[in-house]
């Protein structure tokens, strides 16, 4: 694609090359130096008229402050247009403030990064009140793209849906799960959950579907620290389930939060590579590809009008 670059940080290089080998189209490093006072100095070695800022915003705290200052100096290297590429966006579960004084992170997030980019593209946002992504972007163009097809392809649907099973949770995971479940020709059900704490949660099959001798796939979007994957798998052996699994958008749990997931039964968790992590299964780059794609082509028949 003429005029056209993938532009990304080394932690993010994997991910970038991924996606530069699906577009073909050329990626370039965006190089990082820490000052021993942690300090950032950013420094990008080529801009495209329409740039690629590929970047996944786990960790953000350590990653939004260079992702800024490499807006930046793609801008004043020339660059017309800057997407940002970003598998895994971070903030946005807080979308409301629960009690006095706290920010509203999903909001603030978006003003941050509205002023150095021209558009944003993710996957599967963590959204709970707030239905529509652009209302969350208002003054940019945001793109979410749905990982439903990912997770369903590592549905294992070969002995016929009668034995197998997916399930949400909590009713925060209904859309997905539901979504996953058409993709992969499933039925599923969803459980209901209470939490107390970031690890203290409580789950609840009350479904009258039976859960005795299938395949039980677990479907949730984002796995922080596996708490609430552990008490449903739990809840699901106590019911008789044969072998239960669970498939997740974005991995963001630890090691010992995996091994945690494995005493209570689970038998594996699989994950897109929105985020890296021992997890990954599937690449999300074809996906984030065919979607960057489109807007190229849109951006560039401006150019040409």
């Amino acid at each position: 694609m003429k005029d056209v670059l993938i532009a990304a940080m080394q932690q993010d290089r994997q991910g970038a090359e991924r996606l530069s080998n699906e577009m073909n189209v050329a990626a370039a490093p965006i190089k990082l130096q820490r000052f021993p006072d942690r300090e950032s100095k950013v420094r990008v070695m080529q801009a495209g008229r329409v740039t690629v800022l590929y970047a996944s915003l786990d960790r953000p705290d350590e990653k939004l402050i260079p992702l800024i200052f490499a807006a930046s100096a793609l801008r004043d290297l020339g660059a017309e247009k800057i997407i940002l590429a970003a598998p895994y966006l971070c903030y946005m579960r807080q979308d409301k403030a629960f009690h006095d004084g706290e920010a509203v992170s999903q909001q603030v997030l978006a003003k941050i990064l509205s002023p150095w980019i021209d558009e944003i593209v993710t996957v599967e946002p963590h959204l709970h009140r707030v239905a529509d992504f652009s209302a969350v972007f208002p003054d940019i163009k945001a793109i979410a793209l749905s990982a439903a097809p990912l997770l369903a392809a590592l549905v294992d649907n070969s002995k016929g849906s009668k034995n197998i099973l997916l399930v949400g949770p909590d009713q925060e995971a209904r859309a997905w799960t539901k979504a996953v479940a058409e993709a992969a020709q499933a039925p599923f059900v969803i459980m209901t959950k209470q939490r107390r704490g970031d690890r203290d949660v409580e789950v609840v099959y009350d479904d009258a579907t039976t859960v005795e001798g299938r395949e039980v796939y677990l479907v949730d979007d984002i796995v922080s620290s596996g708490a609430t994957l552990a008490a449903a798998t739990l809840v699901l052996k106590q019911k008789g389930a044969a072998r239960i699994e669970a498939l997740a958008v974005h991995a963001l749990c630890s090691s010992d939060d995996l091994i945690q997931l494995k005493e209570a039964g689970l038998f594996r968790l699989r994950s897109t590579d929105t985020v890296p992590h021992e997890t990954n299964a599937i690449s999300a780059a074809p996906l984030l590809a065919d979607a960057l794609r489109k807007e190229i082509a849109r951006l560039q028949s401006t150019y040409q009008a």
